[in-house]
C-alpha cells in the first residue's frame, strides 16, 4: 500500500537516488548529496517545529509499504525569497498610441519581478515512473493540500507553485535560447544548476531591468511563454482543480507558468472535515452520499508524524469507519480524529 508522510533523515539516500531520475528543470530536487542532506535536515527540523515557520521547508515521500520503496516526493516551502532573491517576469502591457498618426498599439512585455517575495510555495512533485498509474499521482500532489488545511496557520495567505516549462524532446528550451542565452552566455542545464544551489545573484548582475518587449523574441520562443513541460501538464491540471490558477507570472528561464491562490480558498479548506475513527451506524450509512467508489483522501493530524493515504471509507456525521490496515498505516487509533477530503472536486449538479 502507498502512504505519503513526513520526511525522515534515513531517507536520503533513497531520495539522492530518486533525484538522478528527475531531469533538467526541477531546481528543487537536484542529485547532489550534500544539497539534499542540508534539505532534508531542514525538512526534518520544520516538522519537529525547531525552526520559524518562514524558513521551514516541509518534504513528503510517498512509501510503497509493501516493499518500502519511496515512489515519489513533494515539498511545501513556508515562504520563499526571505534570504535570497526570488525572481520571475511578469507579462504586462505597454500602450503606443499618436492619434495625429491613428496608430494604437498594444504589446506585451516582460518585467523582471521580485512581487511573490514572500510567497509559500509548492514544489519539488515527482513521481516515479513505475508508479505513474491510477491515483497515485494525485494522491502526491493533493497530500499538501490536506496538510496546509491542517495547520494553515503555518502558512502565508499567497500559495505559488512554479511549474516546469516547454522544453523540446532534445532538451533544449526554446525561452531560454531565445532570451537568457544572450545574457548568460551558458547552457540551460548550467543556468538550472547554478539557481538550484542558491547561486542566483547573477541574475541581478546580467539581467536587464527594463521591460522587454515580446514581440522581440523568436517566434519559437514567443509561443512557449506560460507553457508548461508535456510531462508537467498533469500536474498544472491537479493544481488547477484545487484552486490555484495562471495570473501572468513565469520563470525567467523557460517561461513556466507560475500558478498562485489564495490558501483560504483552496478546495482543502473549504471542503476537507475532521472525522473521528469508529463504527459507523446503519442510519448514518444509509444516510451516507453515494460515493460510486469515489476515494477519500485521508490524513492524521499529527504534524510531527503526518501521514496521508487513499481509503474507499466514507466519513459519515463526523464519524469514519477505517479499516484496522489503513489505521496503522496512519499511525492512528479507534477514536482519533482524521482530516478527510474527496480525492476529486464534487461535480456541481446545479
Amino acid at each position: 500500500m502507498l502512504v505519503v508522510r513526513a520526511i525522515q533523515a534515513t531517507d536520503l539516500d533513497a531520495l539522492y537516488v530518486m533525484a538522478t531520475q528527475v531531469g533538467s528543470g526541477m531546481t528543487t530536487l537536484k542529485p547532489d548529496m550534500k544539497m539534499m542532506g542540508d534539505r532534508v535536515a531542514i525538512a526534518v527540523a520544520s516538522f519537529a517545529e525547531t525552526i520559524p515557520p518562514e524558513q521551514r521547508d516541509y518534504m513528503f515521500v510517498m512509501e510503497d509499504t509493501d516493499t518500502g520503496r519511496l515512489a515519489g516526493v513533494c515539498a511545501i516551502k513556508g515562504a520563499v525569497g526571505l534570504t535570497e532573491p526570488f525572481y520571475n517576469y511578469r507579462i504586462g502591457t505597454l500602450v503606443h498610441s499618436s492619434r495625429e498618426l491613428e496608430v494604437f498599439t498594444r504589446m506585451d512585455t516582460l518585467y523582471l519581478s521580485n512581487d511573490l517575495t514572500g510567497s509559500t510555495e509548492l514544489c519539488s512533485l515527482f513521481l516515479h515512473p513505475d508508479y505513474r498509474t491510477g491515483n497515485n499521482g494525485k494522491l502526491l500532489s493533493k497530500s499538501r493540500f490536506l496538510f496546509i488545511a491542517q495547520f494553515p496557520h503555518l502558512f502565508t495567505e499567497k500559495l505559488i507553485a512554479e511549474m516546469r516549462g516547454y522544453q523540446e524532446e532534445s532538451g533544449r528550451s526554446p525561452f531560454y535560447e531565445g532570451l537568457g542565452r544572450h545574457f548568460f552566455k551558458m547552457e540551460f542545464d548550467h543556468v538550472d544548476a547554478l539557481t538550484a544551489v542558491g547561486k542566483k545573484s547573477f541574475i541581478a548582475e546580467l539581467m536587464p531591468r527594463q521591460p522587454l518587449y515580446v514581440a522581440y523574441l523568436p517566434d519559437d520562443a514567443q509561443e512557449v511563454i506560460g507553457k508548461v513541460h508535456i510531462s508537467t501538464a498533469p500536474a498544472r491540471r491537479l493544481l488547477e482543480q484545487e484552486g490555484m490558477y495562471f495570473e501572468g507570472y513565469v520563470d525567467i528561464f523557460d517561461a513556466g507558468p507560475v500558478l498562485q491562490a489564495r490558501v483560504s480558498e483552496l478546495r482543502a479548506l473549504r471542503d476537507s472535515t475532521l472525522a473521528d475513527i469508529g463504527p459507523t451506524t446503519d442510519w448514518d450509512s444509509a444516510c451516507a452520499p453515494e460515493s460510486s467508489g469515489e476515494p477519500v483522501l485521508v490524513s492524521n493530524t499529527t504534524l510531527k508524524d503526518f501521514r496521508m493515504i487513499l481509503s474507499q471509507a466514507i466519513p459519515v456525521n463526523g464519524a469514519i469507519a477505517l479499516p484496522e490496515a489503513e489505521q496503522q498505516l496512519l499511525h492512528c487509533h479507534s477514536g482519533d480524529s482524521v482530516r478527510t477530503l474527496t480525492l476529486n472536486p464534487r461535480k456541481n449538479n446545479g
